[in-house]
């Protein structure tokens, strides 16, 4: 008796494992209840005693294994047991998807973000968004678990609040979380864009179950999403990763005033290299060479432009510094290149050429993102089935 309540798992790590069996099961199926307790790493009773939360809970049921024919999988989440929404909030562009509790996305939404600076506003096209695929899926409005949405600038997330960004008119100190929470009745989580690129690329993308590595989302401005031993950094002012103040060499080093842009972006953000191209082109002006954006630059500087090289190349350089000052302060081993601009396989490699100058104490890999413009999205959508578990009991 004694040994059998030593051997009884405690509330959280019940709940860890009923996580990590609920994980596996959005990856893949299992055959049987031994193959899907050694996929997740669990002992025997730490299994039983989440599945047994789980089934009380309502949220798997054990299938019927046939005797001829294909097996069927052991386990079933009943990911109609409840659906989440996920947002990315953006300067033009306001995207919604919904999915069930077993990560199954339902259906996607968009409305243009143009001229609205309202917060209301906003969250008003998040629930036409949400309506109109409740609609089309078949979801019952009252089934929604959780909403997690993503905002550029810097977002305070233990608060919900969006506390500066100089999209959507400009936001100061705005109480996002709440103002979802009282309109859909359903715990909200608000994260900065960027981070939640970081979280979906380590969900679903090209750093999968990687616990160190950083997402640089290189676009109009340049900012990082960044894990360290498996956490997401925020630090305490909540502007861990906003890696476009970076003053590297090649970049200006004089103080930045309210509302312009960081040296690193200023540089090699999309404006700043379009800047890089102008000043090349200054003769051009009244031609349509003179206006192209960043990749353009870099597909001419492929086929043959000399100044469209040099632009790639010192671009390439300061974007080389900057990765390797971080992985140095960070040990970060693994950079993922998002963003319209980071996504540049040409850039890639030219800074990847840079980078082979720089191996110690550890040369850092880089890898395209594998989700695109995505990566907010599945971010967010983590994050909702993450507060969706919490709600359930699930997690702590």
């Amino acid at each position: 008796m004694a040994a059998a309540r030593k051997n009884r798992p405690a509330e959280r790590e019940v709940r860890n494992a009923a996580s990590r069996l609920l994980d596996a099961l959005r990856e893949r199926d299992f055959k049987s209840l031994g193959e899907a307790r050694t996929s997740c790493g669990l002992r025997k009773w730490d299994f039983d005693a989440a599945l047994r939360l789980m089934q009380k809970k309502g949220l798997v049921e054990k299938g019927p294994m046939k005797a001829k024919g294909p097996l069927q999988p052991c386990l079933r989440i009943r990911g109609e047991r409840g659906h989440v929404a996920a947002v990315d909030i953006g300067g033009t562009n306001l995207r919604v998807i919904v999915a069930d509790l077993a990560g199954t996305i339902l259906g996607k939404w968009s409305g243009s973000t143009v001229g609205v600076a309202d917060p209301a506003k906003i969250v008003q096209l998040i629930e036409e968004g949400l309506r109109k695929i409740s609609r089309q899926a078949g979801v019952p409005a009252n089934s929604l678990q959780a909403v997690a949405a993503g905002a550029p600038g810097v977002t305070d997330s233990r608060n919900g609040v969006v506390l500066l960004t100089s999209y959507l008119g400009g936001w100061r100190d705005v109480p996002l979380g709440r103002m979802l929470e009282d309109r859909f009745a359903a715990p909200a989580v608000i994260e900065n864009d960027v981070r939640l690129g970081a979280v979906g690329e380590r969900w679903k993308g090209s750093a999968r179950k990687m616990n160190d590595f950083a997402f640089l989302a290189i676009g109009t401005g340049i900012a990082a999403g960044i894990y360290a031993n498996g956490e997401l950094l925020r630090g305490p002012e909540c502007a861990a990763g906003e890696v476009g103040y970076l003053v590297v060499p090649g970049t200006p080093e004089e103080g930045v005033r309210e509302g312009m842009p960081g040296p690193l972006e200023s540089v090699i953000g999309g404006e700043g290299i379009k800047s890089q191209w102008q000043k090349e082109t200054q003769r051009l002006s009244g031609e349509a060479l003179h206006d192209l954006s960043a990749t353009e630059i870099f597909e001419r500087a492929t086929g043959g432009d000399e100044r469209a090289r040099g632009v790639l190349e010192r671009s390439a350089r300061i974007l080389a510094h900057a990765i390797y000052n971080i992985s140095v302060v960070l040990n970060c081993p693994l950079f993922i290149l998002g963003g319209g601009v980071g996504m540049s396989a040409i850039l890639k490699d030219a800074t990847e050429s840079v980078l082979a100058d720089y191996s110690q104490p550890v040369r850092p890999q880089l890898r395209l993102s594998s989700l695109g413009p995505d990566a907010q999205l599945f971010g967010a959508l983590r994050l909702a089935l993450d507060e969706a578990e919490k709600r359930i009991g699930l997690r702590l």
